[in-house]
């Protein structure tokens, strides 16, 4: 079983910034892939960012390139996701999932892909 809590959600006006991170209990954590979704109101949960069980390799929506960054703290069993130049359409629940069993150098990029999920936590992006 494992256990995932984000942090880091709020209101931020357009163009700040948000940094949120995900606390995954486990004494396998480096062995875990892990990624960011987000959930609009009304809309389906979508991929943001997923970070390999090898660290060296992330990807990201298009919508979010260059903005957004995914990075991972072994040591601290954390996943991170530093956003800036935030729009309102960032405007989601956020949630971090795991990945279990995941190949060692390719990010997981689908919903099915993961076991394990974050009660997810609100980002407001204000105009």
């Amino acid at each position: 079983q494992v256990q995932l809590v984000e942090s880091g959600g709020g209101l931020v006006q357009a163009g700040g910034s948000l940094r949120l991170s995900c606390a995954a209990s486990g004494r396998t954590f480096s062995n875990y892939a892990m990624g960011w979704f987000r959930q609009a109101p009304g809309k389906e949960r979508v991929f943001v960012a997923a970070i390999s069980r090898f660290r060296g390799n992330t990807h990201y929506a298009d919508s979010v390139k260059g903005r957004f960054t995914i990075s991972t703290d072994n040591a601290k069993n954390t996943v991170v996701l530093q956003m800036s130049s935030l729009k309102p359409e960032d405007t989601a629940v956020y949630y971090c999932a795991a990945d279990l069993a995941p190949y060692m150098t390719r990010p997981s990029l689908g919903e099915n892909e993961y076991d394990y999920w974050g009660q997810g936590t609100q980002v407001t992006v204000s105009s």
